[in-house]
């Protein structure tokens, strides 16, 4: 992951690994690919689009049991789920077992045109990104592309980066599934009433 900055220093863009090679990156990656490369009884399989949003903060598709042992290394306090349907079972035992705090916004998605995204629970959901208490944090909806692509939009918005960025980053994962509708709600999500919550967790602060 890097850093760029335009010409003119208006526009900031943040390079990260494509959706495909589960976006993850950092030390700690090199680390749990060295363990599955020589350990082959103790696999780690991070869920379906996983990728690392900022410090603390994680993204991912539906996690199963497979994932479990992945999860562990990060060490989370916190899970964001942003479906309306209840959480299996089996995922609440591994937060039980874990002690994982789960908050859960249930965004009801309906497919375009008649997508309606509830701004309060996304502002709610940033809330509980915001404060650090709750690192380490995964927001995670079905795929980990549209409610969480939402989020993580409107998270970058505060983060002041640009719309191009932002939107770059939002279709990597959507990638032919990317909606109209989700980048039109992240463009007009009004940052005011959050932009004083402080942000020391995060590595793209000015």
């Amino acid at each position: 992951m890097k850093l760029e900055k335009s010409a003119d220093d208006t526009c900031l863009t943040i390079i990260t690994p494509p959706a495909a090679e589960n976006g993850w990156s950092g030390s700690r990656y090199l680390a749990i690919r060295d363990r599955v490369e020589t350990d082959g009884d103790d696999l780690y399989i991070p869920p379906f689009n996983f990728a690392v949003v900022d410090n603390g903060v994680f993204r991912s598709g539906f996690p199963d049991t497979a994932n479990f042992s992945f999860l562990r290394t990060l060490g989370l306090r916190t899970i964001i789920y942003l479906c309306p349907e209840p959480y299996p079972e089996q995922n609440n035992e591994f937060l039980k077992a874990n002690g994982i705090r789960l908050f859960q916004f249930g965004i009801d998605m309906s497919k375009e045109p008649f997508v309606n995204i509830p701004e309060d629970m996304i502002r709610e959901a940033l809330n509980v990104v915001l404060d650090v208490r709750n690192h380490p944090v995964l927001i995670h909806c079905k795929s980990g592309k549209h409610r969480t692509g939402c989020l993580a939009g409107c998270l970058r918005k505060l983060q002041r980066w640009c719309l191009s960025s932002i939107f770059d980053e939002y279709q990597r994962f959507a990638a032919a599934k990317a909606r109209v509708s989700d980048q039109r709600f992240i463009e007009l999500f009004d940052v005011s009433s959050l932009k004083n919550t402080p942000m020391p967790f995060s590595f793209s602060r000015r």
